[in-house]
């Protein structure tokens, strides 16, 4: 019976644990992101923002790769258009998407910038945090 009962406390209280670490996971990786990070930009529903970025070719010869930008949250997501990118070795290009914050994305939410090429991602530390009503003009923005 002792047994039984701290197994029933260890459960609850992984329980407990499980519960909060899902509820501040999000609140961490902003309060992390803050030190390093260029920004996390506050959007309302249905702003729109502009994600550059700029490429080089660190390789010894020409490479070609398929590159795409999503903004991943756990409430809403948006992504970018695919675009073909090829580079002669050390030469650089940078790539321009535009996009919009969905028009019923929750507010207080937040979605990180990732960048796709072929088999590869990166996640960088460019977020858009929903607000209610917030109105942002970017007058220049470069997510390195």
């Amino acid at each position: 019976m002792r047994k039984l009962a701290l197994l029933w406390s260890t459960l609850i209280v992984f329980l407990i644990v499980m519960a909060f670490c899902s509820r501040v996971s999000l609140g961490e990786q902003l309060s992390a992101c803050l030190p390093s990070c260029n920004g996390i930009v506050d959007k309302a529903p249905g702003g729109v923002f502009t994600v550059e970025i700029a490429f080089k070719n660190t390789g010894s010869t020409e490479g070609t790769w398929s590159v795409n930008v999503v903004f991943e949250g756990e409430k809403w997501t948006w992504m970018g258009t695919s675009q073909n990118l090829t580079l002669k070795s050390n030469s650089m290009r940078t790539l321009t998407w535009n996009g919009f914050v969905q028009i019923n994305a929750s507010i207080d939410s937040v979605a990180r910038l990732i960048v796709y090429y072929d088999d590869s991602y990166k996640s960088l530390n460019w977020w858009i945090h929903v607000v209610p009503g917030a109105e942002l003009s970017i007058t220049s923005s470069t997510v390195k």
